[in-house]
């Protein structure tokens, strides 16, 4: 074990874990916990990611670990569960493990290691299968809800949705079908279907466009991306659009942060994409944040020395998470400073 169990009684703390199934393109999940006067908070941008980008989600960890999280309004939030780019056999396992949720996130627009795009007909099996998995469940009125990450150009699109649309029996919305805002602007003109902008917010200099452009009927917002629970209750009242809060992959500490949020949102009209402890091979806490009758409870979560010991990192990326840090601790130090 790379940390010995010493290290819950000090302030950081470097895991991994494996994915029960490959997940954007990743099979392993790792971050960092750090601890303040609050309690845990969780730093684990993914590791394409720069510097730069990364500074919000230490401004993300910094506020959970050393504030209280802003009031809640509400005691438990709704979730969907998150089907992979999975064959549909599998599709259907995970909706009818899924802890009662009645809401289900699709992947699909997957490529290959080819870098081709998954066949349609391999899509539309998966909606269906995620259909017939509520049909199963006797939750024929569950609602669907697909993300293509911003892999389809706008006339790939235009033809998909319409044929997912047919195999769910109704879309909720479409998550992301396009890379830019002028794409996501043009498909939602000619669809049928709400359109959901993510990485057109959480990775914009100008998340607001999306709104200006009537590129979206929902926004989708994520803590540690955007810098924490207040600075998405304060980008929430400024887009003005109904939100799905969702998660970044994080484990039950991070996860906490984004119940929060949506715990803390005047309004909340949808399920929301804070399920992805189902994803992990192993949590941090030995009582991670599952969905039990399709949801969360509003409360915090913190790592256990008995779940730390399955999930310690290996030492050369303990000391790789400890550098990161390290560094991005310093930014954030100078331009407090500045």
């Amino acid at each position: 074990m790379a940390t010995t169990l010493s290290a819950t009684l000090q302030t950081r703390f470097a895991w991994s874990t494996p994915l029960r199934t490959r997940f954007r393109d990743l099979e392993v999940r790792d971050g960092l916990l750090l601890r303040g006067d609050a309690g845990w908070g969780e730093l684990s941008p993914f590791w394409e990611y720069d510097d730069a980008e990364s500074l919000a989600w230490l401004r993300a960890a910094r506020e959970a670990a050393d504030q209280d999280f802003p009031a809640p309004v509400r005691d438990v939030v709704p979730v969907n569960v998150t089907v992979p780019a999975v064959g549909p056999e599998r599709a259907r396992e995970i909706v009818l493990r899924s802890g009662g949720c009645r809401t289900a996130k699709v992947k699909v627009a997957q490529r290959g290691a080819d870098g081709l795009l998954e066949d349609a007909a391999v899509e539309r099996e998966r909606v269906a299968a995620v259909r017939a998995a509520f049909d199963e469940l006797g939750t024929a009125d569950a609602a669907i809800r697909v993300d293509a990450n911003g892999a389809w150009s706008v006339d790939e699109a235009r033809a998909r949705i319409p044929r997912l649309a047919a195999a769910a029996r109704d879309l909720e919305y479409v998550e992301q079908p396009c890379r830019t805002v002028a794409e996501l602007a043009a498909v939602r003109r000619g669809a049928d279907v709400r359109i959901a902008a993510d990485e057109s917010i959480r990775r914009a200099a100008d998340p607001l466009r999306v709104v200006r452009d009537e590129a979206a009927d929902v926004v989708v917002l994520k803590v540690q991306p955007l810098g924490g629970v207040r600075a998405c209750l304060d980008l929430a009242e400024q887009v003005g659009l109904p939100v799905v809060v969702s998660s970044a992959l994080e484990s039950s500490v991070g996860l906490a942060a984004g119940v929060a949020l949506a715990a803390a949102l005047p309004e909340l009209p949808f399920a929301c994409g804070l399920a992805t402890s189902q994803l992990l091979a192993h949590d941090v806490t030995d009582d991670p944040l599952l969905p039990v009758d399709g949801v969360l409870p509003v409360r915090r979560a913190a790592p256990d020395a008995g779940a730390l010991a399955a999930v310690a990192a290996p030492p050369a990326v303990e000391q790789r998470w400890f550098d990161r840090h390290d560094r991005l601790d310093a930014l954030l130090a100078a331009e407090r400073v500045a």
